[in-house]
């Protein structure tokens, strides 16, 4: 099955810097299955996020791409996921992003 991988980014993405490698053990990254993320995929599309780099906003999910999900954005991503089991270990990892107002990333599958 595809997986979808959450990770906790140590510094702050900064400005002309791409995301473009897939390193998800550089972020200690979690899995998540790509069937739950689907059923989620339309809530997540009017959420702020940027593609690859802080320098292309997006909304929703780079699906097959690298997504960093700022600070700002996080509470609503947990809104999307409250109270879904499956969700249970990103949550955590956003929460835990979110009391270090650090920045999350993603790749899609």
């Amino acid at each position: 099955m595809e997986k979808h991988e959450f990770g906790i980014m140590k510094k702050t993405p900064t400005h002309g810097k791409r995301y473009d490698e897939y390193e998800p053990e550089k972020y200690c990254c979690i899995s998540v299955d790509d069937e739950y993320i689907e059923n989620i995929t339309y809530d997540l599309d009017n959420i702020d996020f940027y593609w690859h780099t802080i320098d292309k906003a997006g909304k929703g999910l780079a699906y097959c791409g690298i997504t960093l999900i700022p600070p700002k954005s996080i509470d609503s991503v947990i809104k999307v996921i409250d109270n879904k089991k499956e969700f249970n270990e990103l949550k955590i990892l956003l929460l835990k992003a979110k009391n270090e107002n650090k920045f999350v990333i993603h790749y899609g599958i």
